[in-house]
């Protein structure tokens, strides 16, 4: 019997038969066969033995003949006894039968098929037979299928398997996930001869041993961490063993992951890792790459992914939120029913989750993460989380936004005013959103387009943002005039032109209006340009003023500025909002401030 391609062992043999096995027929025989198994349905033909001795019975398994001798059968199998005892029996009696050559035995069924009769056949004969990993289990199903056990002979190959198991298959890492794997197509024989459980035993046992004992090689794909460019050597990280683990199939896999935690050695944070590692190598649509898989079951893949989420420890943080972004990603790309404990776990993390993991969400279920997250959120770095579900909710829209269809402007206000009042130290991100959204809904009215501008601070746009802002047509034009309102007035305060050191002058948001929408788009576009010209001759004020590094402010730029907004502004109405609650002065009052501020500079 061949243990491995290093180390070989014979059994006991049966001498005085000069044998041969060979594949073909008595008619015309084959060439001698090689150790390992080749399937005969591919030769469509039988397998016999070329002794000085005819063969005297006929086996057959399945579609497959065996031609071989009954005494070194009877020899080792008990229930070839009973089969040979039988058939003879049977053929004495017949009235017209004169002679019999060849008994024949048929046996539709037997663990692991003609390749595991072939080896019990082969151990009869006394002939060297090769077990491994991959087909101990069957050989050893098959054996106790034919009853070759210690009764009938000492010696006999129930027991030398038994033997192999214990001292080499079970005392391996690798063979024992090998040949754990080879259980699941001999169930129930396998879980009956108890091999699938002690498979199990062995797994776990390695899995939870102390690292510094791990001594055998095992698969690790991560990045090793590199010190000074110099690699150094590196313990063995504690998620070891869970790549080699995503082979397996997903019923055994949850009998190992079970069999694991049962022994309480291993956290719930690497019970994640290992569910992490099994997604990303056998779920379609859990990686981006793996979203271009053609799938033909999908019922298989949505039972595999219902069975992962059934494995999630219920500790929180036993997995990241990338893992459950993704898994809600696959679960989507599969067309899985909608689990609400995954909608869960993503939502009370949702400040976590990127923004490429969410841009498949459909709108509906994204307002139901921002909802399951409200409910969820403690005060404790409240202020951060809201932060980070605003921008990633920003992101979100300006993304979906490109497709009209399915963003509607109902749905894109709903979940825009669910975060409204999240801290952001940029409005860039709503500004982004909105600009997308006006451009991919260009039919929307004026009134619409103001309300969804209401979402957006014009105090909290970058100098990027806002010179945008101010070219973009798609905008109502009383934002552009807030934006260039804004600009002017922080223009000066950079420059020096308010000498009491006030703060940007708040600005009028347009809720506050008490002009109709006529009144607010008939502005004169001239008006707007002129403004815009005058923003642009104080920016480049500024920046001559940098250069001559004199402390001197050029003239003009902001007293034309402020005579644009004074115009623009005039009226009792309109005026009346230009009035800070918190006493803010009016447009007006920056004429004021700029000649304040040229006064003190010149003294200086």
């Amino acid at each position: 019997m061949e243990i491995s391609p290093q180390k070989k062992a014979t059994f006991s043999t049966i001498h005085g038969l000069n044998i041969i096995w060979e594949l073909g027929t008595p008619e015309e025989p084959a060439s001698m066969l090689s150790q390992s198994f080749r399937d005969p349905l591919t030769y469509d033909c039988g397998w016999y033995v070329s002794s000085d001795l005819a063969t005297d019975v006929i086996v057959t398994i399945g579609d497959v003949k065996f031609y071989l001798h009954k005494f070194p059968l009877l020899s080792k199998s008990a229930r070839l006894q009973k089969l040979i005892a039988t058939t003879s029996s049977s053929s004495s009696n017949e009235d017209n039968e004169i002679h019999q050559e060849e008994d024949e035995i048929v046996i539709p069924e037997i663990p692991g098929g003609p390749a595991s009769f072939e080896i019990c056949a082969k151990f009869c004969y006394g002939m060297t037979v090769t077990l491994n990993a991959y087909n101990v289990v069957a050989a050893r199903c098959a054996a106790e299928f034919l009853e070759m056990h210690e009764t009938v002979e000492k010696g006999n190959l129930v027991y030398k398997i038994e033997v192999f198991l214990n001292s080499s298959i079970l005392q391996s890492w690798k063979d024992s996930i090998i040949t754990l794997q080879t259980t699941r197509a001999l169930s129930p024989h396998a879980e009956e001869l108890k091999l699938t459980g002690r498979c199990l035993e062995s797994i776990a046992s390695r899995a939870c041993i102390d690292t510094s004992r791990v001594e055998w090689s095992y698969t690790y794909s991560k990045k090793k961490n590199l010190d000074n460019g110099l690699r150094r050597p590196q313990a063995v990280p504690r998620d070891w063993w869970v790549e080699d683990l995503c082979d397996l199939h997903i019923d055994l896999y949850k009998r190992v992951i079970a069999t694991i935690e049962s022994r309480g050695k291993v956290s719930a944070d690497v019970i994640g890792e290992a569910l992490h590692a099994y997604a990303t190598k056998r779920v379609p649509g859990f990686s981006k790459s793996s979203s271009s898989v053609q799938i033909t079951d999908y019922d298989k893949y949505r039972a595999l992914v219902g069975s992962i989420i059934e494995m999630i420890p219920e500790e929180k943080r036993s997995v990241s939120s990338s893992f459950l972004t993704k898994l809600l990603r696959a679960s989507i790309f599969l067309g899985c029913d909608e689990e609400t404990g995954l909608i869960n776990r993503v939502g009370e993390r949702l400040d976590e989750a990127s923004l490429g993991d969410v841009t498949v969400y459909d709108v509906d279920l994204m307002l139901n993460l921002v909802e399951v997250f409200l409910k969820s959120r403690s005060e404790e770095d409240d202020v951060t989380r809201k932060a980070s579900v605003a921008k990633l909710v920003d992101g979100y829209l300006a993304e979906r936004s490109r497709d009209s269809d399915k963003l509607t402007l109902q749905k894109f206000l709903a979940l825009a005013e669910m975060v409204s009042s999240f801290p952001r130290q940029s409005h860039d991100g709503v500004y982004r959103a909105i600009d997308m959204f006006l451009k991919e809904h260009p039919e929307i009215r004026k009134s619409e387009k103001k309300r969804i501008c209401r979402l957006m601070d014009c105090r909290k746009l970058s100098v990027e943002a806002c010179a945008h802002a101010v070219q973009n047509e798609r905008l109502p034009m009383r934002v552009v005039v807030q934006v260039l309102f804004f600009e002017q007035a922080r223009a000066n305060n950079n420059n020096g032109s308010s000498s009491t050191g006030n703060s940007t002058p708040e600005i009028i948001p347009a809720s506050r209006s008490t002009n109709t929408e006529d009144e607010t788009e008939s502005w004169d576009t001239e008006d707007i340009k002129t403004l815009r010209g005058e923003l642009a001759s104080l920016r480049l004020a500024k920046n001559q003023q940098q250069e001559s590094n004199k402390g001197k402010l050029v003239k003009g730029g902001g007293l034309g500025v402020s005579r644009v907004f004074s115009k623009l502004w005039s009226g009792k109405e309109r005026s009346g909002e230009m009035m800070s609650s918190s006493g803010t002065s009016s447009p007006g009052s920056v004429n004021d401030d700029s000649k304040s501020s040229s006064s003190t500079n010149k003294k200086h």
